[in-house]
């Protein structure tokens, strides 16, 4: 019958390149379905890396797919992401690309991220780094990075990437006395930092960093944007360069 022996090309191609159009179910008669469900069921049997050819091709388009919304979803909050007026800018100001991280303080994972993108901005040298707190992992982290925004606030840029560092080492509780206890040893003004991290200010810049984080689907740290490009989670310096490397050579 001429079915039995066109089942198997029709389905392998029907896997790989969408359904077949000169096959119609619609057109078989029950008989002719049940036998074309078996004659399927013997292919795939005797040839399963069709449908892992399948499954990687579906896992390439998902991919590529979630990469490109990944990227309107970049280039519709730009501004916030990269310009937002109060976040943390280090790394090469001038930089002809910029990375963001969205970072927790009690991140195990952040905290690996350091040196990975300490080595990335060191042996770059042309990116700009942009700071985001965004505290998901309990009242400790809330409290860290408040303590954190607030002495940016009161004490400026350079008094934050010593606390920021800090918080990063850190492995104890943030409670008052140990956070007075880092800010009096970097010199700080610890009552001032204190008395505003419970302030409508700090509220306000950590409130706004969740609200982009949410328009940008990210649900964990750490997690980056460079350039046009979504990195969600930690990844190494070498690859960080190799996506960092990709971008400009779209931009031209």
């Amino acid at each position: 019958m001429i079915l039995r022996h066109a089942a198997p090309a029709l389905l392998g191609l029907s896997l790989i390149t969408g359904p077949a159009q000169a096959l119609d179910l619609n057109a078989m008669s029950d008989a002719e379905k049940a036998e074309f469900g078996e004659q399927v069921r013997e292919y795939l049997l005797e040839n399963p890396e069709v449908i892992i050819e399948a499954i990687n091709i579906l896992e390439e388009r998902n991919a590529s797919a979630e990469a490109q919304a990944d990227k309107e979803l970049v280039a519709a909050n730009a501004d916030d992401l990269f310009n937002d007026g109060y976040s943390w800018v280090g790394g090469n100001p001038d930089g002809d690309i910029t990375l963001v991280e969205f970072m927790d303080y009690r991140c195990g994972y952040c905290r690996r991220a350091v040196p990975e993108v300490a080595s990335l901005l060191a042996e770059d040298g042309n990116i700009r780094l942009v700071i985001k707190e965004l505290p998901i992992l309990g009242d400790a982290s809330i409290v860290s990075s408040r303590f954190a925004v607030a002495t940016k606030q009161v004490a400026g840029n350079d008094a934050y990437k010593q606390v920021h560092d800090a918080l990063l080492e850190f492995t104890g509780e943030p409670s008052e006395v140990t956070l007075r206890r880092i800010s009096d040893g970097l010199g700080l003004d610890s009552e001032a930092i204190i008395a505003a991290m419970d302030s409508d200010e700090v509220s306000e810049e950590i409130t706004k960093t969740r609200e982009l984080a949410q328009k940008l689907r990210i649900s964990g740290t750490p997690s980056f944007v460079l350039g046009t490009e979504m990195l969600r989670g930690f990844l190494p310096a070498d690859q960080m360069q190799q996506i960092a490397n990709g971008v400009r050579a779209e931009q031209g």
